[in-house]
C-alpha cells in the first residue's frame, strides 16, 4: 500500500490523495486549486495516473477544493464511482455545473475584453461536463461499511465542517487509512462537531489553521459592530461568502441580529443562484445539521434572494445602508468580483471576509492592506474599509484538531499533515510531536509513501 500526495501539501486547496493498493488505485478527493497562479495551473497538468485507472473517488466534501475537479477527472477517462454522503452529493449537483458555469463565464469575459494571455481562453471544463460527472457520483451512509473494491471498504463519519461532510476511514488488507477531511470545530452554529476517532494505522489531518486559536468573541456581536459603522456612513457592506456553509452560517447570524432588534432594519440581498441552493438544500437535510426547522425558516427569510443577471446588476446602483452577500469567499469569482468594481473605490463602504483567505487570492491582497487589486484585467482601488471575522471558521483551530486527536487510544504509525500553508502545517506538527510523542510527515506536493 502507498500514498502519494496530488495536493494539499504545502497549500490549503487541491486536495487529492492517491492511494495505491497492490494493482487498486483509488482518489481520496479530487479538488481544484486555487490561490497562487503556481499552484491553479497545476489543474491543468496531467496527473501522475491515468484517470481510466482509477477504480474510486472517496469525496469528503463538496467545497470545490475537495470536488471541483472532478468534471476534468471524468472527460480524461474515469470510469469509476465517486461515494459521498448524501447531502454532499446533493451539494455537488449545483456546486460542480456552477464551477463550470462560471469558467465559462470568465473566458468569455477574457476574450471579450482581450485580457487574457492565452488567444482564444478556454475553460477547464464547461457546465456541461460538469453535469456529465453527477452520474457517477454514488451517496453513501453515515458509519456504514461501504465496499469500494473486493478487498476494500470504506466507513463515512461526521467531520462537522459543513453539511455532508466527512472524516473518511478506509480498510485494505488488514490496515485502516483515516482521512480528516476537513475538521469542524467543537462548537459552531450550524452542524454539528466533528466524531471522535478511536483507532487507525495512518491517518492523513487537515491543519488549515494549525498555527493559530480563532478569537473567542460571538460573530453576532461582531457583525453587529461592522453593520452599525456601515449603517453610521450610509454605505454597503458586502460580505464575499463561500456559498456553502460560510453564506447560512452569515444568513443564520443576520436572522438572529434581526429577530432580537439588534440591528437597524436595512435591505439585505444574497445574490447567489448557488448559495440560495445550497441554502435550501440546507434546509432539506434538518436530520444533518444543529437548526430547528424554525431556525431554518428564519435563515431563509433572513435576506432577499437575488436571482437574474439584472438583478446582481441593479445592485450596483444601491444606495447605503444595505448589506449584500455574494461569492466567491475568496474574492476569486463569481458576482462578488463586480460589486466590488464598483464598491471597493468608495471608503463609505466596507467589504467583510468571514472566512480563510488562500494565499494568491484577491481576500488575501485585501485583509492585508491592498490598496487595489485586479480584476477583469483593470487595476481596482480599494478605498472601502475591509474587515474581517474570525469566529465563523469551518475549520478547527489548532487547538481543536489537538482535542480531535487525543481521541485516538494510541498513536498512528504514521501521521501526515495536509491542507495547510507551510506554517501552519509545520506549526501543528511541532505541537503534536511535542505533545503526543506522534510520528508526523508533512508531504510534499507529488511525495510518495509506502504505508508498510
Amino acid at each position: 500500500m502507498k500514498i502519494q500526495f496530488l495536493g494539499a501539501a504545502g497549500t490549503v486547496t487541491g486536495s487529492k490523495y492517491l492511494l495505491s493498493v497492490d494493482q487498486s488505485h483509488f482518489l481520496i478527493d479530487c479538488g481544484l486549486f486555487q490561490g497562487l497562479k503556481e499552484w491553479r495551473l497545476k489543474n491543468w497538468e496531467s496527473l501522475p495516473v491515468n484517470p481510466e485507472q482509477i477504480q474510486a473517488v472517496i469525496l469528503t466534501h463538496a467545497h470545490l477544493d475537495h470536488s471541483g475537479y472532478l468534471p476534468v477527472l471524468v472527460k480524461n477517462g474515469f470510469k469509476g464511482k465517486i461515494y459521498t454522503t448524501t447531502a454532499s452529493k446533493a451539494l455537488c449537483e449545483i456546486l460542480l455545473p456552477d464551477a463550470g458555469y462560471l469558467q465559462e463565464e470568465d473566458a468569455a469575459f477574457a476574450n471579450k475584453h482581450h485580457f487574457s494571455k492565452h488567444k482564444p481562453a478556454f475553460p477547464l471544463y464547461t457546465e456541461e461536463e460538469a453535469r456529465q460527472t453527477i452520474p457517477y457520483i454514488e451517496s453513501v451512509s453515515w458509519d456504514q461499511k461501504i465496499p469500494i473494491s473486493k478487498d476494500c471498504f470504506a466507513i463515512f463519519k461526521r467531520a462537522g465542517h459543513i453539511l455532508g461532510a466527512s472524516i473518511v476511514q478506509l480498510f485494505a488488507n488488514g490496515r485502516v487509512i483515516t482521512f480528516s477531511g476537513d475538521l469542524g470545530r467543537q462548537k459552531t452554529l450550524t452542524v454539528e462537531p466533528p466524531k471522535k476517532i478511536s483507532k487507525t494505522d495512518y491517518l492523513v489531518v487537515e491543519s488549515t489553521y494549525g498555527d493559530k486559536l480563532h478569537p473567542t468573541e460571538d460573530p453576532k456581536e461582531t457583525l453587529k459592530r461592522f453593520i452599525g459603522e456601515a449603517v453610521a456612513k450610509k454605505g454597503i457592506l458586502l460580505i464575499p461568502a463561500f456559498a456553502v456553509g460560510r453564506a447560512q452560517q452569515i444568513l443564520f447570524v443576520l436572522s438572529q441580529l434581526k429577530k432580537s432588534n439588534a440591528i437597524p432594519s436595512i435591505p439585505i440581498y444574497l445574490n447567489s443562484p448557488m448559495a440560495q441552493e445550497a441554502t435550501r438544500i440546507f434546509c432539506q437535510f434538518d436530520k444533518e445539521q444543529a437548526l430547528t426547522p424554525t431556525e431554518c425558516k428564519q435563515m431563509c427569510e433572513a435576506a432577499k434572494f437575488v436571482s437574474s443577471v439584472q438583478e446582481s446588476k441593479n445592485l450596483n446602483a444601491l444606495r447605503g445602508p444595505a448589506i449584500v452577500i455574494a461569492a466567491s469567499g475568496m474574492a476569486t469569482g463569481g458576482r462578488v468580483l463586480h460589486h466590488l468594481k464598483f464598491l471597493a473605490p468608495n471608503p463609505r463602504n466596507m467589504i467583510v471576509f468571514a472566512g480563510f483567505q488562500a494565499a494568491g487570492t484577491r481576500g488575501e491582497a485585501m485583509i492585508h492592506g491592498a490598496k487595489e487589486i485586479k480584476i477583469h484585467g483593470e487595476q481596482v482601488p480599494v478605498r472601502a474599509q475591509v474587515k474581517v471575522i474570525n469566529t465563523l471558521s469551518a475549520h478547527a483551530d489548532q487547538e481543536e484538531i489537538m482535542t480531535w486527536l487525543k481521541g485516538f487510544s494510541k498513536p498512528p504509525k504514521q501521521t501526515f499533515i495536509t491542507h495547510g500553508e507551510i506554517n501552519a502545517s509545520n506549526a501543528l506538527k511541532k505541537r503534536i510531536e511535542l505533545d503526543l510523542h506522534w510520528q508526523c510527515e508533512t508531504p510534499q506536493y507529488l511525495q510518495e509513501y509506502k504505508l508498510n
